[in-house]
């Protein structure tokens, strides 16, 4: 980390100058954020993360983190601050008391939490009174529920959520004129919200749903009307194929497979993600090059989700270093403090629900093809809060 730099008139260095060297340095702030993930969390499998199926994280919340507190290291050290990033992987649940009792100890109260559903409510319940205060940050999770009923006022969330990716999607198809839709839904809890949220942005954009058709994973010769492609949209109304699939793997099998030349889009296809790597504006391609660099992988939305969380952190301390952690909250869920996400507007958070509110990538695996909030879509105060659950719509009681 750079050192202060001090000068004066003359080229050498006076009796006092070397005096308050010392000072000038203790009066850096030593300060830590952590990330804190599940050893052997079932999204992290070996097999899940080389299929790389679109919207699934390819590699850990870390190097996200550790891209944004370099890249913020320059503004941190003209506030004072030296902030670093420390990983805290759980090899089970059992062992959060304990963790968060030395995270309380070393003063820590910013939590990147990279855990699985039930997981990350554990830590969203007990990291306030375990820590004397915290603000946690969800750069894992879609799930619509973590900023509905199952909101808190110290939980933001910079990935979006399951109704931001379905409403991008509608606009793409409503501007596209693709209203038709047939819905191949699948029956896993996950595949059941994803459909819901794809529904309820239906109805928003003005799509028709022509039929609903359940789709399964199996071999039994039985259930073939459940697992073959071309019989699954043998209908020909329809003038576009949306799968929900939240695991990815009927999914992928879908795409020129359809017995009518129809585009799909959901969980395969065409899809919304927070990020890509072959954005080419708005700095995308310098900040891709950087992670890739870091990270030796291609940045995807839950890299950029955990980065966005880094510089977040770096933009609230920057702007008040003696604020507390209630104060840091109501300045982000006002939107008083912001971050550049690279992809054009300035980002901030929604006051009802702890959302990052951001543009989105409609994109196949080779490319962007549309930027959301699209073209012509309006709205009364702020044009992002067309993606995702808006304020009066949100079941989110809990506000710092």
């Amino acid at each position: 980390m750079p050192k202060p730099f001090l000068r004066r008139a003359s080229a050498t260095f006076t009796l006092a100058t070397l005096l308050a060297w010392p000072a000038v340095q203790a009066a850096t702030t030593q300060m830590t954020m952590v990330v804190i993930s599940l050893a052997g969390d079932a999204r992290y499998a070996a097999r899940r993360v080389e299929r790389g199926y679109p919207g699934h994280p390819q590699g850990r919340a870390l190097q996200g983190v550790q891209l944004a507190l370099e890249e913020a290291a320059v503004e941190l050290d003209t506030a004072g601050i030296a902030l670093t990033v420390r990983d805290v992987v759980l090899p089970d649940m059992a062992a959060l008391p304990k963790a968060l009792a030395d995270l309380k100890a070393a003063k820590v109260q910013h939590l990147v939490a990279d855990l699985p559903l039930a997981e990350l409510r554990q830590l969203v319940q007990a990291a306030p009174a375990a820590l004397g205060g915290a603000v946690v940050f969800n750069t894992g999770l879609d799930d619509d529920s973590l900023r509905a009923q199952n909101c808190a006022a110290h939980l933001l969330h910079t990935l979006p959520s399951a109704s931001m990716r379905a409403d991008t999607l509608a606009q793409y198809l409503a501007a596209r004129n693709w209203r038709k839709v047939l819905l191949l839904q699948g029956p896993e809890p996950a595949d059941v919200l994803m459909g819901e949220a794809f529904n309820r942005a239906a109805k928003r954009y003005g799509l028709k749903i022509t039929q609903t058709k359940p789709f399964k994973l199996s071999g039994d010769p039985r259930e073939r009307d459940l697992t073959n492609t071309r019989l699954l949209t043998g209908e020909r109304e329809h003038e576009v194929v949306a799968v929900m699939d939240a695991n990815g793997e009927f999914a992928r099998t879908v795409p020129y497979a359809t017995q009518w030349p129809r585009p799909v889009v959901g969980a395969s296809g065409l899809v919304a993600q927070a990020w890509h790597p072959q954005w080419e504006r708005n700095g995308g391609p310098q900040l891709t090059r950087r992670f890739q660099k870091l990270a030796q992988r291609p940045m995807q939305s839950h890299d950029w989700a955990a980065w966005a969380a880094g510089k977040a952190v770096a933009a609230v301390l920057v702007d008040d270093p003696k604020a507390g952690v209630p104060q840091q909250l109501k300045k982000l869920r006002a939107g008083a403090v912001v971050i550049d996400g690279f992809k054009g507007p300035r980002l901030s958070f929604r006051a009802w629900d702890g959302q990052l509110r951001q543009p989105m990538f409609v994109s196949h695996v080779d490319g962007v093809v549309g930027l959301a909030p699209l073209e012509g879509v309006l709205h009364p105060r702020e044009v992002l809060d067309t993606l995702g659950v808006d304020e009066q719509e949100s079941a989110c009681k809990q506000r710092p």
